[in-house]
């Protein structure tokens, strides 16, 4: 696995080494110790997969506040989509900064998106499934969306009127969202 740390501290690009013949391809989609060399130490508890239909499908910004911060290992398996990390960290150097990636079935790379991050994705073709592990479970009590144009931020995620949730469509600025992360 090769890795690449984007501007966020811990926020890592990992691209798969693959084997191929004229079968096919095989790679380690997930390994402890390739994560471990790496700095990643996350026990996982929950795998999620979720399908968005059409293009411009945006989900996020979302995060799970403490005790049950969540850190994901995010891949797309169909289709393409640009993923996005907000470092919401406010002793992070990088605090209220963003990273993003084009995360597709053809090129399999992943980010891992440590806790104190705000998550988000928008897809980028039509039929596009995303697989991730996350290393808290879920709790409705800690979960927490904000807005995916809020201008603090300013994400160009490259659709004018992308398609949300009711949820997502609601959700407050940052300035209001009341989130903090050490």
């Amino acid at each position: 696995m090769i890795a690449a740390e984007l501007k966020i501290p811990g926020v890592l690009l990992l691209e798969p080494i693959l084997h191929g013949d004229a079968r096919g391809w095989f790679y380690e989609m997930y390994s402890e110790a390739a994560l471990a060399a790496l700095g990643i130490h996350a026990r996982f508890v929950q795998d999620n997969r979720s399908f968005s239909g059409k293009k411009g499908t945006l989900r996020g910004l979302h995060c799970q506040t403490e005790p049950m911060a969540q850190g994901k290992l995010f891949s797309c398996t169909r289709g393409a989509v640009l993923d996005v990390a907000v470092d919401v960290r406010r002793s992070s150097p990088t605090y209220l900064q963003w990273v993003c990636a084009e995360l597709s079935a053809k090129n399999k790379h992943q980010l891992w998106i440590p806790r104190g991050c705000l998550h988000g994705f928008v897809t980028l073709t039509d039929d596009a499934e995303v697989f991730y592990k996350v290393d808290n479970r879920y709790s409705s009590a800690h979960d927490r969306s904000i807005r995916f144009d809020d201008p603090v931020f300013g994400i160009p995620w490259g659709t004018g009127a992308p398609i949300l949730s009711a949820k997502d469509a609601a959700a407050p600025l940052w300035q209001d969202a009341g989130i903090v992360f050490p």
